[in-house]
């Protein structure tokens, strides 16, 4: 142990009159910060957030906006990115139609062992949310008018195979593990939804927080569990 490790355990352990003082003196200044000054802090914090968002709204309309857009098979209509440029890996083929609204922290994958380029398409209207993450296999589709909440994960493609002996050298994951995705027009996925390769989700069902879909959902249906199962229509 370090002597100043040890005079920080000694100060903690206050055993001694001046350990205790040396700890309470600490703990005061940990916790200080300078009194607010009605209306001038408020007024700095006002210009801070305005600044902050300044600088963003500029970075997305002269940054992350047009080198995404480079990324993408043609350029999307009046896409909305906020928040950073997204993460893209390995060659997958993307295209998103108009007025879709995307999280800069979304990861998009594509598998590197396959004979074909992976291919996710996007619809209008749809929204991406935080840390979602979309890993193609062969093909993702995501329909019109999607919702995906934050922390989602299309799982097209696992990544390593199921043997261990393949695994331990460095393989890449088998055909039989790669699935297409579907999610069709109006599918909203809560937050923390995992969806597994070989998935088509209906029209206009709605899973929620904290699913794993393993299997096929049939339209207009609210689902929910792991598995993810049906609960009830959302239209009778």
């Amino acid at each position: 142990m370090s002597a100043f490790s040890a005079l920080r355990r000694w100060i903690k352990e206050r055993r001694h009159p001046l350990a205790d003082l040396l700890y309470r003196m600490a703990m005061a200044l940990r916790g200080f910060s300078v009194p607010v000054i009605p209306g001038v802090h408020k007024a700095l914090y006002m210009g801070w957030v305005g600044g902050r968002g300044m600088v963003a709204s500029a970075m997305r309309v002269l940054w992350w906006t047009p080198l995404f857009q480079s990324r993408l098979a043609k350029p999307a209509p009046r896409l909305f990115l906020y928040s950073g440029l997204p993460l893209v890996l390995g060659p997958v083929r993307i295209t998103l139609d108009a007025d879709c609204r995307m999280s800069g922290q979304t990861t998009i994958s594509g598998r590197t062992a396959g004979s074909t380029t992976p291919e996710l398409t996007i619809g209008r209207n749809c929204d991406i949310g935080w840390q979602t993450t979309i890993a193609v296999g062969r093909r993702v589709a995501i329909g019109d008018n999607v919702r995906l909440a934050g922390r989602n994960l299309l799982a097209g493609y696992p990544g390593h195979p199921l043997d261990p002996e393949a695994r331990a050298l460095g393989l890449p994951d088998t055909e039989d593990q790669v699935g297409d995705i579907v999610l069709e027009d109006g599918v909203w996925l809560a937050t923390g939804v995992t969806v597994s390769a070989g998935v088509t989700i209906g029209q206009g069902s709605v899973v929620a927080a904290g699913s794993v879909v393993t299997r096929n959902l049939p339209p207009g249906v609210l689902a929910a569990g792991a598995p993810a199962r049906v609960i009830r229509k959302i239209v009778e």
